[in-house]
């Protein structure tokens, strides 16, 4: 996405398996390659980690 995603939306990127189709290429977002999981972002399972993103979205936005 040329100009970013906005908060809330998925990511075009994602196939559907919610798997990044640009995890290890040279074109994947800085911002991406720099997001480190951490028990406190995954928690118990995909939930908690998606509301954690999500979280993380909404702090971050311009």
């Amino acid at each position: 996405m040329p100009f970013g995603k906005p908060a809330g939306m998925r990511c075009v990127q994602l196939d559907d398996s919610e798997r990044c189709m640009l995890f290890g290429r040279p074109e994947r977002p800085a911002v991406c390659a720099s997001l480190q999981p951490s028990r406190a972002m995954c928690g118990p399972g995909r939930e908690h980690a998606m509301r954690w993103l999500t979280r993380l979205e909404q702090e971050t936005r311009p």
